[in-house]
């Protein structure tokens, strides 16, 4: 973690500032490789790896790091688990399955072999630009929030075309983002969207690509990021939209059964059923992707737990009911749009009618 990274920290649940009171540096470097955040509340997080992990149910999914460093671990984690259980039992619950699905999702990906997107660096930078509406030169010096970074290459390019970018993930795949970063102004970090561990009005973009369709809530999810945006500043949300397609609808509904299947369990299934005609479809399309694109496309469909799905005048309507302005869809395709609006605050007289 790279001490700049400290400031922009918050803790998910009190929204107070943290204190960093046991780190291990790299090496040679001011880079915090290990340590423990204290909050407010008695709150506590831990940074494992170069990666703090701001995690609500983290003090539990991290235990054996943060006994082995505080005597007094089990006397907090008690704490914790006594004065918070209600919000613990649901975080937990919610975060199982999903964070199984799309760690392993990324486990398949492999970087310097594989596209995201089916798109190379180019088209992967000049994605978001269309999406987010903004430009390289509008891009350069802004701080963007990634709620939701999977693999972390597309931060890596965002931070080398200028922007200071944040990416946040809840998954382990956070972890290779954070190992094959080579740019000092993408960090990283693991966190949870309905619960974001970063300063508020702090953002110039929020983009949450593909995640908030993956929460229980989507609106919810977007509400709880709201906050991150500065006046100004821009939301950027991309998600799947309804189709009137007999395999898609048949599909969305074997998924309701196949995805409580164990995540291994699923791969196999899949890799055996759905990757044979999914490979001969696409070649035969013209589709360029790799065996290892294709399995983290049908898992990204098949094994999360939620997948929701939008119409984009609906989701318009999440907007103007937080005040955004300049509301429009930037993008579409064959599976979802991207929408973005740009975030106000009401004088005391001032209508919130468009």
């Amino acid at each position: 973690m790279e001490d700049n990274l400290l400031n922009i920290l918050r803790c998910p649940v009190t929204r107070s500032s943290l204190e960093l009171q046991i780190s291990r540096l790299v090496p040679g470097t001011n880079t915090i490789e290990e340590g423990i955040l204290f909050a407010q509340e008695h709150w506590f997080y831990p940074i494992i790896g170069g990666i703090p992990r701001m995690g609500i149910e983290s003090f539990i999914d991290y235990k054996d790091f943060l006994a082995s460093h505080l005597p007094d671990y089990n006397e907090r984690a008690q704490l914790l688990k006594t004065k918070y259980a209600g919000l613990i039992k649901y975080v937990t619950k919610k975060n199982k399955r999903t964070k199984k699905s799309f760690s392993f999702e990324w486990n398949v990906y492999q970087y310097g072999n594989d596209r995201t997107w089916d798109e190379n660096k180019a088209g992967m930078l000049q994605r978001f630009l269309n999406e987010t509406d903004e430009t390289i030169e509008t891009l350069a010096g802004k701080y963007v929030f990634d709620a939701g970074c999977g693999n972390g290459v597309l931060n890596q390019y965002l931070a080398e075309a200028g922007a200071v970018v944040i990416g946040m993930d809840f998954s382990e795949s956070v972890e290779k983002a954070y190992q094959h970063n080579t740019s000092p102004n993408a960090l990283f970090l693991q966190g949870d969207v309905q619960f974001p561990p970063v300063a508020f009005n702090h953002f110039d973009i929020v983009h949450s690509s593909g995640v908030l369709i993956h929460t229980p809530n989507p609106e919810l999810s977007f509400s709880c990021i709201d906050p991150c945006i500065k006046e100004l500043g821009k939301m950027s949300v991309w998600l799947y939209h309804p189709r009137k397609d007999l395999v898609h609808n048949l599909f969305n509904f074997l998924r309701k059964f196949t995805s409580k299947l164990p995540i291994r369990l699923q791969y196999y299934l899949y890799l055996f059923t759905l990757f044979p005609a999914s490979y001969i479809v696409k070649r035969l399309k013209g589709n360029k992707q790799n065996k290892r694109e294709m399995m983290v496309d049908i898992m990204d469909w098949f094994s999360p737990e939620f997948r929701h799905e939008h119409e984009p005048a609906e989701v318009a309507t999440w907007f103007s009911k937080r005040n955004y302005s300049c509301i429009k869809q930037t993008t579409a395709s064959t599976f979802g749009f991207n929408m973005i609006g740009v975030k106000r605050n009401l004088r005391k007289n001032e209508s919130s009618n468009f």
